[in-house]
């Protein structure tokens, strides 16, 4: 676990040599190669304490040992020259492992400042290490800075997700792994944790942690592992031999290496390999395969060789198609995928399915679509494939995970209820008793092989599936039409262009039961001379059914608690009234506003012009719904009334909750203009496999990423703007002003938006952002926009607003604050989801009792 101080320093390291070594690539280069020179000098005085000789600076080398360099009376310009002959020279190190040549390979120092560079080193020098497991906690955060690949769509997995998976696949001692795209190892690293982990007696495990140094887990540079009481050293060796991976960046095999080293492996296995055009390892197999490879290819595609089954050109499909195809009789992977693979109806796409679901598929996990944040808002999945479990189940696991612990913020802060444990609790059952599923169904659904088949394209969404089965009922099943003493139905009139005031007489809108709430508010003025033909009033204890609407809302439906007698109905609504004893009208309505129920109506429905749809009066009373007895009626309406008190309570916090920012008078007001521009430039030339963000992807007052697409499925075509990097994305037009949120990739938003970056050290993007959000600020900038023909804030005149900017740690404590407080936000946003499934199982136990 990387200790906070540990992590202080690292990004002092970086703070120091930010003004010589910009580029972030560098400053990992830099601080990878300091901290390894202190490493083997640690290593060279641990070996002599024990009696032994040192082997890195020995000989000729000893002049450049880590005391030589800290030495009190060596001048700056004396230090700097040693410190670049040493690294210079190291590769030639004689005491040196092949490994730690490779490090030094063309290492170089590329400033000339001493007074930099002893800053640097007292910083390096304060680094000390009981194991080497501590360093390579170091070394991973320092990775971390790398943040994405853009270019080659590689996002740095978070270690949250990589444990989840090593646990789900739980890989053993006797078994082969590989990532064949393993960028920094961070995979492989974790299933060699979980393994030692597994083969530690629980008793032992503290005792190993506290004596690595006692046990000379390291011996001079023979040993790159610590010695477990219940491994043997060839179990060791054979263990740390079966853990190989592949990455076409030499690059990132020399980080991974190191990496790799770092955590215990005194001969890493990882080789400069391109998976995907190169057939030299094709007949390798391994027993448990875990990767997150590459999402985009580049233009043109991928040229693969043509030992693939799945004829293809996207590397995210051929990945997939790989590691499928290398596991052995009995293997088993975890794949992070983009959402193309799940649901893309391109040839491709749908032959990879099928060759999954036909030969190793058992599972599939939906990630938040902020896992990858900052780096990425894209959405994606968890493929588990498993040819045994395969061959004893004839169904797939679909899971969903929408909290992963998390926000889905900018700076992915933790919070409560993550659901990865129980996510892993039901795929770990899942894989030890294939085919039964140990939950309520509400997180986790099983669905058979031969209904994904059937849809023809085999989409992998996990929703599409959801629908609970309406069978054999322990309650009698009954035609609403049994139950309904009456449909009634109104008819078209022509009304007022204006909302009705009081009691005064108005139609109601369609509109008015599309949320699943009766909103008596949505109706209008009916024109006087149209009064004799009005009829229907809204009755209390009815229910109104939408009989007309697009697909998605026909079938919609509300209760009314109270008369309206002022209210009448639209010819396209039905009002039911329902008098029998034996029925409790809000339960019928819970009912019909069921997943299972608007499903069989959007059946039985005729088309009308354009996109509208129609249920006719005998087609609605046909419908058949469970009807138990009234007693029970109740305390299912009482529970699921209880439910929905909670989720109203929620979601007032949602509807109010906007974050704010007390200024102070002695703040000094800065122009916009002054603190930030535009980062981006308009362009026609894009990139379809790049990730896209219109106004619509943002939730407003909160500044939420709610999505993120790529261009090609928004068929994007320009002009957009092109960004790269840190951008605060403001949208410029109605209806969608006061929209913006932060984002840090490669990408493209609307020329409708603004993708701005601070121009200034003084601002804090966060700060910006909440301030922007503010009522203030619109309200500000509202005059603008009123009176124009087309609502629009132009450049001068949103760089123009004044920002109020206290001192940047202020403009800290103020972001930590309200993050704090959105932290509480979101957990009201998981407390809806939460008791949303609530209300579904408890109308699902209804529709399946048996």
């Amino acid at each position: 676990m990387l200790d906070s101080e540990t992590k202080r320093r690292i990004d002092a390291c970086r703070d120091i040599l930010v003004g010589k070594v910009p580029d972030p690539k560098s400053q990992v280069e830099q601080i990878t190669i300091a901290l390894i020179y202190k490493f083997m000098d640690d290593m060279d005085a641990e070996a002599e304490e024990l009696g032994g000789k040192r082997s890195f600076f020995a000989g000729s080398y000893a002049r450049f040992g880590w005391a030589h360099l800290l030495a009190p009376g060596l001048g700056g310009f004396e230090v700097l020259a040693l410190y670049s002959e040493a690294i210079a020279s190291m590769r030639q190190n004689p005491g040196l492992p092949e490994l730690f040549r490779d490090i030094f390979k063309n290492a170089y120092l590329p400033y000339r400042d001493p007074e930099t560079l002893k800053s640097f080193l007292k910083e390096i020098n304060v680094f000390t290490y009981d194991h080497s497991e501590k360093l390579g906690d170091a070394f991973e955060y320092l990775l971390s800075v790398l943040g994405s690949q853009g270019d080659a769509g590689q996002f740095r997995t978070p270690r949250h997700i990589i444990d989840f998976m090593v646990t789900v696949l739980d890989p053993k001692k006797n078994e082969t792994i590989l990532d064949p795209a393993c960028g920094t190892a961070g995979f492989l690293i974790s299933a060699w944790k979980h393994i030692l982990a597994a083969n530690t007696p629980a008793n032992d495990v503290a005792t190993e942690q506290a004596s690595h140094s006692e046990n000379n887990s390291y011996s001079g540079n023979q040993d790159g592992g610590y010695k477990l009481k219940s491994l043997t050293p060839d179990e060791r060796i054979r263990l740390a031999a079966n853990i190989r991976g592949y990455d076409i960046s030499p690059d990132m095999v020399r980080l991974s290496l190191v990496n790799l080293y770092l955590h215990g492996f005194s001969d890493p296995h990882v080789v400069e390999y391109d998976t995907l055009t190169s057939d030299e390892k094709w007949n390798e197999v391994f027993d448990v395969i875990l990767a997150n490879p590459p999402f985009m290819s580049p233009k043109g595609g991928i040229k693969p060789h043509k030992r693939f089954s799945v004829k293809a050109s996207r590397s995210e499909v051929l990945f997939v198609d790989y590691m499928a195809e290398h596991l052995t009789a009995t293997g088993r992977a975890a794949i992070v995928v983009p959402e193309g693979i799940i649901f893309q109806s391109g040839t491709a796409y749908k032959a990879l399915r099928k060759m999954l679901v036909d030969t190793s598929l058992v599972a599939v996990v939906s990630l938040p679509a902020g896992v990858f944040n900052p780096y990425s808002g894209v959405k994606t999945s968890i493929l588990i494939l498993d040819k045994r479990v395969h061959k004893q189940t004839d169904k797939v696991l679909f899971v969903k995970v929408q909290n992963d612990g998390f926000n889905l913020g900018a700076q992915r802060r933790a919070v409560m209820d993550s659901h990865l444990p129980e996510a892993t609790r039901l795929l770990r059952g899942w894989m030890v008793a294939p085919g039964k599923l140990e939950g309520d169904g509400v997180m986790a659904q099983a669905v058979a092989r031969e209904r994904i088949g059937l849809s023809g394209d085999l989409n992998l969404s996990g929703e599409r599936y959801v629908v609970a089965s309406a069978q054999a009922h322990a309650w009698p099943v009954v035609m609403l039409g049994e139950i309904v003493d009456e449909l009634e139905s109104g008819v078209s009139v022509n009304s007022e262009n204006r909302n009705v005031v009081g009691d005064e007489l108005g139609i109601l809108k369609t509109s008015c039961v599309t949320t699943g709430i009766f909103d008596p508010q949505e109706h209008k003025a009916v024109l006087p001379e149209e009064l004799p033909r009005v009829r229907c009033p809204v009755r209390k204890n009815s229910i109104i059914i939408s009989r007309m609407n697009t697909e998605a809302l026909v079938g919609a439906n509300a209760y009314v608690d109270k008369d309206f007698d002022h209210l009448y109905l639209p010819d396209r609504l039905w009002q039911t009234v329902i008098t029998r004893p034996d029925v409790d009208v809000r339960f019928v309505q819970f009912i019909l506003a069921s997943k299972e129920c608007r499903e069989i109506i959007s059946s039985k429905c005729g088309g009308t012009s354009g996109s509208m749809k129609n249920i006719a009066k005998p087609q609605l009373l046909s419908l058949q719904i469970p009807l138990p007895p009234r007693e029970v009626q109740h305390q299912i309406v009482a529970e699921i009334e209880g439910y929905q008190k909670i989720i109203d309570g929620a979601r007032q916090v949602l509807d109010n909750y906007q974050p704010g920012i007390v200024v102070q008078a002695n703040w000094p007001l800065v122009e916009l203009g002054k603190l930030c521009s535009v980062g981006g430039t308009i362009t026609t030339d894009v990139d379809l496999s790049l990730p896209y963000f219109g106004a619509d992807s943002i939730e407003s007052n909160s500044g939420r990423l709610l999505k993120t697409e790529t261009a090609q499925s928004q068929r994007v075509n320009g002009p957009v703007y092109e960004f790269s990097g840190e951008r605060l994305r403001y949208s410029k037009i109605r209806p969608y002003l006061n929209k913006l949120t932060i984002v840090d990739l490669c990408g493209y938003c609307s020329s409708d938006m603004y993708p701005l970056v601070p121009a200034s050290s003084q601002i804090e993007i966060q700060y910006l952002a909440t301030y922007m959000l503010s009522k203030v600020f619109n309200d500000g900038i509202r005059g603008h926009y009123e009176r124009a023909s087309i609502p629009k804030i132009n450049r001068a005149q949103l760089f123009a607003a004044a920002i109020p900017l206290p001192d940047l740690e202020t403009q800290r404590t103020i972001v930590a604050e309200i993050e704090a407080e959105q932290a509480l936000v979101a957990a009201n946003r998981e407390l809806i989801r939460r008791f949303e499934a609530k209300i579904k199982t408890t109308i699902d136990r209804v529709w399946s009792a048996s």
